[in-house]
């Protein structure tokens, strides 16, 4: 007997894959996406934030030229047992674009600010690239704020030039010309698998790159990558030895931006750190390896030990 309620056959058609879409992995998961407005500077600055699950707090940040959705492929494992918060940061996504250099203490000050907005007193911290230098300032300059850290796919801690012009050409060359081959092959420079680069994931960021104004934010971005204005901010011993909080880096098998010897500089710096090695994934494990990904977090957030 054939009812109302049964599924269609699963042999109908091609196989679903395992990652249909952004708004797929967040079908299940009772979740809030809304804008606040966060201080900077004294003025008020339109900040995009994704927030979900309960437990106990940790915000996620992404990296250069980046989105929230960089943690799509996560967010509903990790909100099974984090109170767990990603947003665009000033100049990036959907947030607003005020005409400043973004410097590493600015994006630091935009995070405490939002962290005081949303009620949050303490946090862990996970951020990627990018991210990962703003979380690693904020542990070293607001140690009351951050829990434990991870610093993901950090990228250049030695500060190579040829780092930093390939990361300035790329992205300025997709902000400046969104098409879909440019754009493209920004997207794919941040994975080992490039096959799993998404026309969702492009189009979203072809969508981002073509907000009035983003050419003159990634600029205010891409300063980091001059090394006059990056000397200020360059990660050192001098304040990275003042990180308190435990510290776990992640690292990869094929980050285009750094390999193990740098991992090893900081792991030297960090008074509190260990080093785990996701293999077989580039700048973005948190997309292509996002099992490990999580319980990486689960195992180093919620019990202090090591995963490796």
């Amino acid at each position: 007997m054939t009812t109302t309620d049964q599924a269609p056959a699963a042999t109908a058609g091609p196989p679903i894959p395992e990652h249909a879409g952004i708004w797929g992995e967040l079908g299940e998961l009772e979740h809030t996406l809304r804008y606040v407005d966060v201080p900077v500077d004294g003025r008020p600055v339109r900040t995009r934030v994704l927030q979900a699950g309960t437990g106990p707090e940790l915000v996620l940040l992404h990296g250069t030229g980046g989105h929230l959705e960089a943690y799509a492929r996560d967010f509903a494992g990790l909100a099974r047992d984090f109170h767990v918060t990603a947003y665009d940061m000033v100049g990036h996504g959907w947030s607003d674009l005020p005409d400043r250099p973004y410097t590493i203490d600015v994006l630091s000050g935009h995070l405490v600010a939002l962290l005081d907005v949303l009620g949050i007193n303490r946090a862990h911290l996970s951020g990627e690239s990018l991210g990962g230098w703003v979380v690693a300032w904020t542990a070293a300059h607001h140690p009351g704020r951050v829990d434990r850290l991870v610093l993901n796919t950090p990228g250049n801690i030695a500060n190579k030039p040829e780092v930093m012009a390939r990361m300035r050409d790329s992205t300025m060359a997709a902000v400046r010309d969104p098409s879909d081959a440019t754009v493209r092959r920004r997207v794919e420079f941040l994975f080992h698998h490039k096959e799993m680069v998404t026309d969702e994931l492009v189009n979203l960021r072809r969508r981002i790159y073509s907000r009035p104004g983003f050419v003159r934010a990634i600029s205010n971005t891409l300063v980091l990558q001059d090394p006059e204005v990056r000397k200020d901010f360059a990660w050192d011993p001098s304040w990275v030895s003042r990180v308190a909080a435990p510290t776990l880096l992640l690292w990869t098998s094929h980050d285009p931006t750094g390999g193990l010897d740098e991992a090893e500089l900081l792991l030297g710096w960090l008074p509190d750190a260990r080093l785990h090695v996701i293999d077989d994934a580039g700048h973005w494990p948190q997309w292509e390896k996002a099992g490990e990904f999580l319980d990486v977090h689960r195992t180093w957030l919620l019990s202090g030990k090591d995963p490796s």
